[in-house]
């Protein structure tokens, strides 16, 4: 969730214009906000942030409506025994982005943010511990593969970019030096966001040139080393591959825009086919409720189930074979298989997942397309 607040954010602040032009700006503000509202109340305490709630066997073996979910749902936290690197910096990354969203229009609810984002990178940096170690139960769900390092730099960069505050950009220095940032970058999401460090380093500190450099590694190797489907989908990872597109054809169009501008039209044709191949170019859009053919059996709870007092219990909703009865408009399903064939089957959970990731930079890249364009 953090991760998603902060990357929305990112796509209303760098891509104002096409939000604006959407008409989509309001709605994306209430977004962020209802996230961050969430986040504030998770924070309970000095350097004390819940950040789970419910077990994950448990929520992922139940099928039906969130407001049904009557069984104990218990809260994991992490604190000064109990750190979490990860969500403590992403979540500040989230408040820091936000602080700069809402401080024309809410100086006061910013400035909470960004007084809130402090703390919690203090506690990420200076409590250093990976967060599944604490939130035991993420392990096997939500685990940090790729360490806490990313977050660290993550989070300094957009405190950089909130507060105009050098010493950040000394800490996103080292924590690039000691987690060896610029190596390895082949995707960006919720877990690895070194890419999403490179962008923004380019743009808090043009003068260290580390940042470009990166990043137009990381943009080559999409184009030239990266996987692809047949049709052209970029494929960086088997679950989710419209999810791990879209985040980097955001990426790409935001160097288009920010980065070096002799690479800009490759980088906007370039993020226009892995936009234009999720929206239908390959005969069906993977976009529910828009295009042609679009999914109608999204591996969602609450749209599948029928309208009350129709009963959505013992998997009736997940295997029964029809539509959804609701339409989940605007949700990016996971995607292809590397051959690119799909199929809406609601059972298929890694081709026909929905996720509030999904939708984060895929919505900052259509923004981005219609102000570009």
């Amino acid at each position: 969730m953090s991760y998603t607040a902060t990357v929305l954010a990112w796509g209303l602040i760098d891509f104002a214009d096409g939000y604006e032009a959407a008409g989509q700006t309001a709605y994306g503000k209430e977004a962020v906000k209802w996230a961050t509202d969430y986040f504030l109340k998770a924070y309970t305490s000095h350097w004390e942030f819940y950040g789970q709630v419910g077990e994950g066997g448990i929520d992922h073996g139940y099928w039906g409506r969130p407001e049904d979910m009557y069984m104990s749902r218990p809260s994991a936290k992490i604190d000064e025994q109990a750190p979490g690197s990860e969500l403590a910096g992403e979540t500040a990354a989230a408040f820091a982005a936000a602080s700069i969203l809402f401080e024309k229009e809410d100086p006061s609810y910013a400035s909470t943010m960004l007084e809130t984002a402090k703390e919690l990178y203090d506690f990420a940096d200076q409590k250093r511990e990976n967060y599944h170690n604490s939130i035991t139960d993420a392990a096997a769900f939500y685990r940090s593969w790729s360490g806490y390092g990313d977050e660290l730099a993550w989070a300094a960069l957009w405190l950089n970019r909130a507060t105009g505050d050098a010493a950040y950009l000394t800490k996103a220095q080292e924590h690039w030096d000691e987690f060896n940032l610029g190596e390895d970058a082949v995707q960006f999401a919720w877990d690895d966001k070194k890419a999403g460090v490179y962008a923004l380093g380019s743009l808090v500190d043009p003068d260290n040139t580390q940042y470009e450099t990166a990043l137009k590694a990381f943009l080559h190797y999409l184009k030239t080393e990266a996987q692809y489907t047949p049709k052209g989908l970029v494929f960086l990872d088997t679950w989710g591959s419209n999810r791990h597109a879209a985040n980097v054809a955001f990426i790409s169009l935001w160097a288009a825009k920010y980065g070096d501008q002799a690479d800009a039209q490759a980088n906007i044709e370039w993020a226009e086919g892995q936009m234009n191949y999720i929206l239908g170019d390959v005969g069906h859009s993977f976009v529910v409720g828009f295009g042609v053919d679009p999914p109608q059996r999204p591996h969602h709870r609450s749209s599948s189930c029928p309208i009350p007092p129709d009963s959505c219990t013992d998997g009736w909703a997940q295997s029964q074979p029809g539509p959804d009865p609701h339409v989940l408009y605007g949700a990016l399903v996971g995607g292809p298989a590397q051959d690119d064939s799909y199929t809406d089957d609601r059972m298929d959970y890694t081709h026909n997942e929905v996720a509030c990731d999904y939708n984060a930079a895929y919505s900052g890249a259509l923004a981005a397309l219609i102000e570009i364009n």
